[in-house]
């Protein structure tokens, strides 16, 4: 199948600028293509994993990525319709550059005929004076058709800065540049980009006479519509140091039933007719949430690696009575009972009753002894009925930990610690 075949089956494409000849300079040769980030935060998120993934697929069929980190752009900031963004300092995006430069770095293949580079647009920009930027990328700018986009007319009563305006013009002398200093033909993003990027593909006909190409991928987004990616604790990060795998895991286990598919076709290498099986299974059985079972531990495996992915995978079925609480490692464990709200003990023992409500399972000592009496209080997936039961380190698990649980799915855990 040609790679914009299966990009079409897979639900990645929402707009391109011409399919078909975008498709015979692909079948005729390899061609490189790029995608970039801006450096806004420490790390990436799960918006942007799908651009990454769509290079891996572009890479897989035989084509050359270019992963550019925006640390000239990233200074700038691509205008948002709220209102003006806030300036990090350049100290401060240096350091996010190096970070995402290690993120983006385990998607793509640097070894092959068609290995990926990894391009920072301050290379080319740092020493560019005011003056030759103005003469020789401004001039190619009509400035109605600035005024035209959707951000920019949006914010134009409210107001703009010269900065935030002037914003296309970098990205899309990124184009230019990694059209002249490579070859570049083709670049991806998402839709939300479509502007800039078909501004890029502007610019390279006008200042080189030159036709490249623009593909857009689709917002991601819940069935009511709303962006996905964010969850009840905020955003779905890739970096493990905000969001740990586990958490990482469980945030793709809420996925809706609705778009768990689609889900599936875009966030992941399993082939589309596996993907209609689990769809079948998963419509006859949706109470097993089989299909959210595979997508989290693909894009965890992903972005993590298996061994983390497997990791998560075994602490969902412990904390939940399904398996062995005792083999989970520390730091797992540690991060599913966060994740669930756990917290620190103020000493070395603490009776079930104030447990229950420390962790937020009850609202009231009353309701702990209720839950106790009626046999829906658990510590570490044992049944507990003695209502003065007292947690002590004989029932810590890995990193003093200790599993509580009321009733079948309310979790979470507390960490016995000495008195001072």
């Amino acid at each position: 199948m040609h790679v914009l075949d299966d990009l079409t089956a897979r639900g990645l494409i929402a707009h391109v600028t011409d399919i078909d000849a975008l498709r015979a300079d692909m079948t005729a040769q390899s061609i490189t293509y790029y995608v970039g980030f801006d450096p806004t935060a420490p790390s990436l998120h799960i918006g942007n994993l799908l651009q990454l993934l769509t290079a891996r697929r572009l890479q897989i069929a035989g084509h050359r990525p270019l992963i550019l980190v925006g640390g000239s752009t990233g200074l700038i900031g691509d205008p948002k319709e709220a209102g003006e963004r806030i300036m990090n300092t350049k100290e401060t995006v240096g350091e996010w550059v190096e970070r995402i430069r290690g993120q983006v770095s385990s998607f793509v293949s640097f070894d092959g005929d068609n290995a990926a580079v990894l391009v920072n647009n301050l290379d080319w920009t740092a020493n560019l004076s005011t003056i030759d930027f103005l003469r020789d990328i401004g001039k190619h700018f009509p400035i109605n058709k600035m005024l035209a986009r959707d951000v920019v007319s949006s914010r134009l009563e409210s107001g703009i800065s010269y900065t935030e305006f002037s914003y296309v013009l970098l990205q899309s002398l990124d184009y230019l540049n990694l059209h002249r200093t490579y070859g570049c033909s083709l670049q991806t993003g998402g839709s939300d980009q479509w502007g800039n990027i078909t501004a890029g593909v502007d610019l390279v006909r006008r200042a080189d006479g030159a036709k490249v190409h623009a593909l857009a991928t689709p917002l991601v987004t819940k069935a009511d519509g709303t962006k996905f990616g964010k969850t009840e604790s905020g955003t779905v990060w890739l970096d493990s140091e905000l969001l740990s795998p586990y958490a990482f895991y469980q945030s793709w286990m809420q996925a809706e039933d609705a778009k768990v598919i689609e889900y599936l076709k875009q966030f992941t290498f399993v082939a589309l007719d596996e993907i209609s099986q689990i769809e079948t299974d998963h419509i006859a059985q949706p109470g097993l949430r089989g299909a959210q079972r595979r997508l989290a531990f693909e894009v965890t495996a992903l972005v993590h690696g298996e061994a983390e992915a497997l990791a998560a995978v075994d602490a969902s079925a412990a904390l939940f009575g399904n398996g062995d609480l005792g083999t989970l490692v520390s730091s797992t464990l540690e991060a599913a009972l966060r994740e669930a709200g756990g917290v620190d003990a103020e000493g070395a023992t603490i009776t079930l009753v104030d447990a229950l409500v420390a962790t937020g399972l009850v609202d009231s000592k009353s309701a702990a002894r209720r839950a106790i009496g009626e046999g829906g209080a658990y510590v570490n997936n044992e049944r507990v009925n003695e209502p003065e039961f007292v947690l002590t380190s004989d029932a810590c698990l890995n990193g003093g930990w200790v599993v509580i649980r009321k009733g079948k799915r309310a979790i979470s855990g507390i960490k016995l610690t000495s008195s001072p």
